[in-house]
């Protein structure tokens, strides 16, 4: 029969050994101390990364989707094609033989159209435009056409461009030059050139909620 060491003589267990509370258990207890601080830091930093660029795609991806993204720009750009094509055809209703468009009025209507549609939940494809040309004194604004940017898709807001003449300036005056030397039957079978001026105005009104009308000089 074998007997068990680990009994006293007096048949009670060993008292368990005493822990080592040196300064070389203080300094290893430091340092673990340490390193585990030095791992939640590391950690807070990685997911504050994270989450930084988490918030900054997501920022990205608003601002695309919000300002000039090439569907947008493609759509401003057709509806401008659109609005000349259509005043070219409407010259004989505006009296005149000719139309010069600048490329700047162009240019800004464009981005103006983008800058109305931001806000609208179908972007530009939403919009309803009415062209107009302003008479000056002689009443109310000519409307030209009216343009849907996007047919199948019933209009979120209405847009009302109204484009003015240029009445002042050096091509007014070389008109007015040419305009006096004609005799009246040169000038009732040739009509003068009708220049628009860069300015317009734009008014916009929302078709799904009631609501002021934002009005905007453009120029």
């Amino acid at each position: 029969m074998s007997f068990s060491c680990n009994h006293s003589l007096d048949g009670s267990f060993p008292p368990p050994p005493v822990e080592d509370r040196g300064p070389k258990r203080l300094l290893q207890r430091l340092k673990e101390l340490k390193g585990i601080n030095q791992r939640i830091t590391a950690d807070l930093q990685l997911s504050r990364s994270e989450t930084r660029s988490v918030a900054d795609l997501s920022l990205s991806e608003s601002n695309s989707s919000l300002f000039c993204y090439p569907l947008e720009e493609a759509l401003a750009t057709e509806a401008v094609t659109t609005m000349t094509q259509s005043l070219n055809d409407a010259s004989n209703i505006l009296g005149c033989s000719k139309l010069i468009l600048p490329d700047y009025l162009l240019h800004n209507i464009s981005q103006q159209l983008l800058h109305l549609a931001v806000s609208e939940p179908c972007g530009l494809r939403g919009a309803l435009i009415d062209l107009c040309v302003d008479r000056g004194g002689q009443g109310a604004p000519c409307t030209v056409d009216q343009i849907a940017v996007d047919a199948t898709l019933v209009p979120t807001f209405h847009v009302t461009l109204v484009l003015r003449p240029e009445s002042s300036g050096l091509w007014s005056k070389v008109q007015k030059l040419f305009k006096g030397r004609k005799s009246p039957e040169t000038s009732a079978r040739h009509q003068e050139t009708l220049r628009f001026s860069t300015s317009f105005r734009a008014i916009k009104r929302k078709l799904y909620c009631s609501g002021a009308l934002l009005i905007e000089e453009c120029c």
